[in-house]
């Protein structure tokens, strides 16, 4: 599959461009992050009367994972209820089912409001039985009866495999992501808001008052801080034990519009599909069939174009009448071992600044859900999830899956004692890049089309591992942190705020 990667939303994004922060400001909320967990905190607090200040590392609102997502409007969780409740009990799977249906609720509402033309519609989701995992369905069954979570069981039915069995669940929903979020800019600026972008915080200091400082040098103080940039951000150990990095692959395809009716779906194979449709232009006679999947621990895979092509290998067995695939891109998610968010105060900045992270594959509901706890956090509300979602809680039911995750990042710094992916970077074909090792450390080095390299210390910035190739993407990926640097080295998505460090 072609190497460039872009997602269907990425065109919508608007062109104006957006400022630079110029100057130290004062504000009652600074937000750090301009995807829709920021935007929509932003949003909420400037609409309870607060001035605001929203900004940014990314040139552009909504450029980081928000517009990489395939824009799932969900309540039904990615790692099943079944799960979650074996791990945390029925009443936090009962607030957890609540906590989503809100969001979608609350879409729904400020896209009402505020005249958000973003292709918002109710669908159904199917979760439908794989080549494996099918006694998921009967286990998932069991389990939202008993929690009394709406649902049926049915048959779906595929072009290809035919009729399988699954459970329906109501009241889902879809969008267009980033055009939702260049509306909430638009109602946050109508309110007083301010977003500045280019605007890459190093430090934020909580207390009366907050502190954000800029690597500029600029300042913002604030009466709170709300983190929000998808990746645990200048978490240290103290979150980072708690959420592990994966990337997720996407296709958008043709299919001839109003052949399939609009839903959600996912299958129940490790690791899972899932689907959904999305409009195309109005003159067009093909919407598109959007298909995810082929998960894996960011910075630990060397086979991400072969991860496309299987994707398109599986949408095809199951949408016969697909066309030629539009783009193609991929998706970090922050996974938690219960499979809920991490939102709330944090625990290691000083009072009075609140984080949303650990998305575990349901972003924007949960970057929906977490702005609404947070704004309410902010605003001295009481809120009833915030115990369920909050980043100190202890979660000893998972402790197998926390540690086995914390185990695969520990092994990660084993890369420090081994060999280079190749003996010399005169050994790199061009376009490609390779972990070189010299004496007691490693480069990073790339060779572009033109044979000019970029020699760089393969050293993360963040926490000192070792990064890796990405041949699917060109970027240089961590494996343990998920932080991202371009194939020059440029830092494309934190936890780092730097780039990888030039070396002679």
């Amino acid at each position: 599959m072609d190497a460039k990667t872009e997602s269907i939303w990425s065109g919508a994004k608007p062109n104006a461009p957006t400022p630079r922060l110029p100057r130290s400001v004062s504000c009652d909320v600074c937000v750090v992050g301009a995807g829709i967990a920021g935007l929509t905190s932003a949003y909420l607090l400037a609409q309870a009367g607060k001035s605001v200040v929203v900004v940014d590392a990314k040139p552009e609102i909504a450029s980081g994972e928000s517009e990489y997502t395939t824009a799932h409007l969900a309540w039904y969780l990615d790692d099943h209820f079944t799960h979650l409740a074996s791990v945390r009990g029925d009443d936090v799977a009962k607030v957890a089912a609540a906590s989503h249906r809100a969001a979608i609720d609350l879409v729904a509402e400020i896209a009402r409001s505020e005249s958000i033309d973003c292709d918002f519609q109710r669908v159904d989701g199917y979760l439908f039985a794989g080549t494996e995992g099918a006694e998921i369905l009967d286990d998932e069954a069991k389990t939202m009866a008993r929690l009394g979570l709406p649902h049926t069981r049915c048959t779906v039915s595929f072009a290809g495999p035919g009729s399988v069995d699954a459970l329906r669940f109501p009241d889902h929903g879809q969008f267009h992501p980033v055009k939702y979020m260049a509306g909430l800019a638009r109602a946050i600026r109508a309110r007083g808001g301010e977003i500045y972008t280019r605007t890459v915080v190093e430090k934020i200091r909580g207390g009366e008052p907050c502190e954000v400082t800029t690597t500029h040098g600029d300042t913002i103080t604030a009466q709170s801080v709300v983190i929000a940039t998808n990746n645990p951000f200048e978490a240290g150990t103290t979150l980072h034990s708690k959420v592990a990095a994966y990337i997720t692959y996407v296709i958008a395809a043709e299919i001839p519009k109003n052949s399939v009716p609009p839903a959600l779906y996912w299958d129940t194979e490790d690791p899972y599909h899932y689907v959904r449709f999305a409009p195309a232009g109005p003159a067009d006679a093909f919407q598109y069939l959007i298909v995810g999947g082929e998960d894996h621990k960011t910075g630990q895979a060397e086979d991400q174009p072969e991860r496309w092509d299987r994707l398109k290998a599986w949408a095809k067995a199951h949408y016969p009448g697909m066309g030629p695939v539009h783009q193609h891109w991929s998706g970090q998610v922050f996974e938690t071992p219960d499979g809920l968010g991490l939102i709330g105060p944090t625990p290691w900045n000083g009072p009075h600044v609140y984080i949303i992270t650990g998305d575990s594959g349901m972003g924007m509901t949960h970057g929906t859900l977490g702005a609404k706890l947070v704004a309410d956090l902010a605003l001295g509300r009481v809120n009833e999830w915030a115990s369920v979602y909050s980043p100190s809680r202890l979660m000893p039911g998972a402790l197998r899956t926390l540690l086995g995750e914390n185990l695969n990042m520990a092994s990660q710094y084993t890369d420090w004692i081994t060999g280079g992916d190749i003996a010399s970077a005169d050994g790199i074909p061009k376009g490609h890049g390779a972990i070189v090792r010299t004496g007691l450390t490693k480069l990073a080095v790339y060779n572009d089309e033109h044979g000019q390299r970029t020699t760089l210390s393969a050293i993360c910035p963040h926490m000192g591992a070792i990064v890796r190739w990405n041949p699917g993407e060109s970027t240089w990926d961590c494996p343990c942190h998920g932080s991202r640097f371009s194939a020059t080295g440029t830092c494309l998505h934190g936890p780092s705020t730097a780039d990888l460090k030039p070396v002679d």
